[in-house]
Parts: C-alpha cells; sequence; structure tokens
C-alpha cells in the first residue's frame, strides 16, 4: 500500500459506530485535503473490511447504487438516513 492508502486506512479504521465523515474529511485527516475522489476510489477497490458505510458525500448523500445496504449499516448504528441522505 502506498502512504497515502496507508492514511486513508488508518482514518477510517478510527471511526467509531454512528460516525459519519465525508470523503472530503477522511482526506483531509489523513494528510491529503482535496484528494476526496482517491479515498472513494479505494474504498470501491479496496478488498479490506473498510466501514464504507461511514463515509458519505460533501452533501451527505449515500453511494449510489447502494443506498439501501448504506441506509441499513448507518440506521443500525443509530444514524437518521431519509430518501438517500444522513441527517443531522
Amino acid at each position: 500500500m502506498s502512504p497515502f492508502e496507508q492514511a486513508v486506512v488508518a482514518v477510517l479504521r478510527s471511526l467509531r459506530p454512528g460516525e459519519v465523515v465525508t470523503y472530503g474529511e477522511v482526506a483531509a485527516e489523513a494528510g491529503y485535503p482535496g484528494a476526496a475522489r482517491a479515498v472513494g476510489r479505494i474504498l470501491a477497490t479496496s478488498t479490506d473490511d473498510l466501514p464504507w458505510w461511514r463515509v458519505v458525500t460533501a452533501t451527505g448523500r449515500l453511494v449510489p447504487g447502494h443506498e439501501t445496504e448504506h441506509a441499513r449499516r448507518l440506521r443500525a448504528e443509530g444514524v437518521r438516513v431519509t430518501d438517500g441522505h444522513v441527517q443531522p
């Protein structure tokens, strides 16, 4: 894994149940602000068991094509989800 991938994985593994962050927040916390799309690519292609459901877009939107599973996992952790978006 590259240093970037290692940093992103460390941030993702530090997320706790019910904690929701954006792709951009993960990138910034990993030390690579502006790399939100690369975070998404890691989540989409990783074979690791990463908590992908705790990451949403900047607008709170769930992963397109996986909204049902995404919402199910978030709700199981106490997160409010309505119409494919995380609610404050």
